[in-house]
Parts: C-alpha cells; sequence; structure tokens
C-alpha cells in the first residue's frame, strides 16, 4: 500500500470515526501496511472493525493500522475453512506448491468460491472385508446378552442381589438393621464411644 492508497483507507475510515486524515498520517500508515494492498477485504476490515462494539461504552472506537492487518486476514481465512487442494495427477513437488499456493490466493482473495462444505467419504467397508474381520475374532457387530445387561442395570450394592438375604436388584437388604450406607448383608458394627473420664479430684 503506498501512501495515495493508503490516504483513500483512510478516507474510508472517516467516514466511521469523523477523523481528519492528513498526509503524514496516510505516509504513516503506508509505512505499517506496505505488504498489504488496498482491495475490498482492507475496505472490509475497516467495516468488521466499527461493527462491534467497545468493550468500554464511554470508549470511542479509532482504528489503527494493525487492525486492518488482523481483520483482513481473518476474512481471508474464512474462505479457506474448507478448503482442500484439488491435485494434479503425476506432478512434480514444484508443480505442487505452484498449484497449491494458486489455489489458495484464489479462494482467499475471493475470486474464486470458497467450497461452501466438507468432504465426506462415501460408502462403508466391503463384505469381503467384513468377513476377514470376523474371521480375525472381531466381535463390533455382536449385540449384548440380555441377561448380561440385567446384571449392570445399576452401580453400586443395589446392582446385584444381596448374596445374605436375597433381595432383587435395586431393593434394599432384608437384613435386620441394614442403613442406607450399608444396604447390603450385615451393616458395620457401630463404633463404641470411649468411656469418660472420671472427674478429677478437686484441692483443698
Amino acid at each position: 500500500m503506498n501512501p495515495t492508497e493508503a490516504a483513500e483507507l483512510l478516507g474510508h475510515a472517516a467516514a466511521f470515526d469523523n477523523r481528519n486524515p492528513s498526509a503524514a498520517a496516510a505516509v504513516a500508515w503506508a509505512s505499517a501496511l506496505h505488504d498489504i494492498p488496498l482491495d475490498t477485504d482492507a475496505k472490509a476490515a475497516v467495516a468488521a472493525y466499527y461493527t462491534t462494539a467497545p468493550q468500554n461504552p464511554n470508549e470511542r472506537l479509532w482504528i489503527l493500522p494493525h487492525h486492518i492487518r488482523t481483520l483482513r486476514s481473518k476474512i481471508r481465512s474464512a474462505r479457506l475453512e474448507n478448503f482442500q487442494y484439488e491435485p494434479v495427477a503425476d506432478e512434480t513437488p514444484t508443480e505442487f506448491m505452484a498449484r497449491y499456493r494458486g489455489q489458495v490466493q484464489a479462494i482467499a482473495s475471493g475470486r474464486v468460491p470458497a467450497p461452501s462444505g466438507r468432504l465426506a467419504l462415501e460408502g462403508g467397508p466391503s463384505k469381503r472385508f467384513m468377513e476377514e474381520l470376523e474371521a480375525r475374532g472381531w466381535e463390533g457387530n455382536r449385540t449384548v446378552d440380555e441377561e448380561l445387561g440385567d446384571t449392570v442395570r445399576r452401580a453400586g450394592p443395589l446392582g446385584v442381589e444381596c448374596p445374605a438375604c436375597q433381595a432383587a436388584i435395586g431393593k434394599p437388604c432384608k437384613t435386620p438393621g441394614a442403613t442406607d450406607k450399608h444396604p447390603l448383608g450385615k451393616p458395620a458394627s457401630p463404633r463404641t464411644e470411649p468411656a469418660s473420664a472420671p472427674p478429677r479430684a478437686s484441692r483443698s
């Protein structure tokens, strides 16, 4: 971007923030954006900056050259989100790099429409492939035995039949004295409190 182009970009920004661009500002912006062209993406970066409200409502938005660089890069990267390189048969590494960069540049700049969706794998494994897997012991398509499923319906002590009183799954133990903390079998023995110490003799 040269000073003349930077002056045009500053005039575009002035439509949003009412700044008074000067020749000195144009030279400074051209120096900061020397590798950024004045294109529709650079102007779109200005609009994107002023689309978002400031964090502090009392703060005034004021775009700077680094905002142009960052937002323009995001705009171009968004077009490449679903990009996948289209190779050519028997291409050399040099040809690959040239074609890859050309496709990326064409899509990022908007000259070529961006891909609308990701490519998806189609079809499934062949019947022969599945037979070979099963011949080697693969059981990925087997269903769980219903009887096995009954034994894992509930986690914890109530997930199995009580071995002491044969209470059904999900039912508390029938043994007298069972508690919520000890629902299976005999409850834990209660803790015995230590005997209180004898009163101390008073001094005369």
